[in-house]
């Protein structure tokens, strides 16, 4: 690749990064930049998780920090999500996706219809209706094993299931969003870097600007809350519902 498209790379990673540190779906724009390089979708997929968890990282850290991770069990979504979605990154090689292709654009419209007429959607903390060690198992296995079959809107799902089951505000949700989501980001990695498809040289490039996307990201939502996230939050899952619907019916 040119030097211009590891700059390109770079922006593309930033933009992630800030996407993914507040409202989750920095693969709307990390993704497109990938394949844009002429590079095998699978690679592109591994590539995405490689630096993406760098950023996620960050925002883990920063989250951890702020005391937005103290939710009990989270440990237990994490590591459930780890392993599940090693075995969704597996299922990947002998299952269709075209089902999920269809269907996860009008699940996304769903979770973004359900938001934007709730206006008191993570403002304030809620109602608990599930305990959270039922939560972290049920979502852990589902929500991680989703990520590394398929993957798109799983922040979004997580957001949605944290503050509409466990009552958390959407600061406290994000940050158990992004806990969960580097574990299935690492463990579906894990699966792709077995199947070498990761383009290093890519990633790096990618990494410097997650890295600072990622940081001030989770520093605006730390210091903004919940105001600031909502309507980055509707603005990415209605781009991604538009994006998928077309992928899956009008590409």
């Amino acid at each position: 690749m040119s030097p211009l498209a590891y700059a390109l790379l770079f922006v593309a990673g930033f933009g992630g990064g800030f996407i993914d540190a507040v409202a989750g779906g920095g693969g709307l724009i990390t993704v497109p930049a990938l394949l844009a390089t002429g590079m095998p979708p699978q690679v592109a997929l591994g590539t995405n998780k490689l630096q993406s968890s760098c950023g996620t990282a960050i925002a883990v850290w920063h989250y951890a920090k702020a005391g937005l991770m103290k939710t009990p069990w989270l440990w237990l979504g994490v590591v459930l999500a780890f392993f599940a979605s090693m075995g969704g990154a597996y299922a990947v090689s002998v299952l269709s996706k075209d089902l999920l292709k269809q269907l996860i654009p009008w699940l996304l419209a769903g979770v973004a219809v359900y938001t934007a007429f709730n206006r008191r959607f993570g403002i304030q903390v809620g109602k608990q209706r599930i305990s959270p060690f039922v939560f972290a198992i049920l979502f852990g296995i589902a929500l991680g094993f989703y990520d590394g079959f398929f993957g798109p809107g799983t922040g979004s799902f997580w957001t949605l299931a944290v503050v509409s089951l466990l009552g958390l505000e959407l600061r406290g949700a994000t940050g158990y969003t992004k806990a969960a989501n580097l574990a299935s980001n690492l463990g579906s990695l894990l699966i792709f870097l077995g199947n070498g498809s990761v383009h290093f040289a890519a990633a790096g490039a990618m990494i410097g600007g997650q890295l600072l996307g990622a940081r001030l990201g989770s520093a605006l939502v730390i210091r903004q809350g919940a105001k600031f996230i909502r309507p980055v939050f509707l603005t990415v899952v209605f781009a991604m519902t538009l994006k998928l619907l077309w992928d899956a019916w009008g590409g």
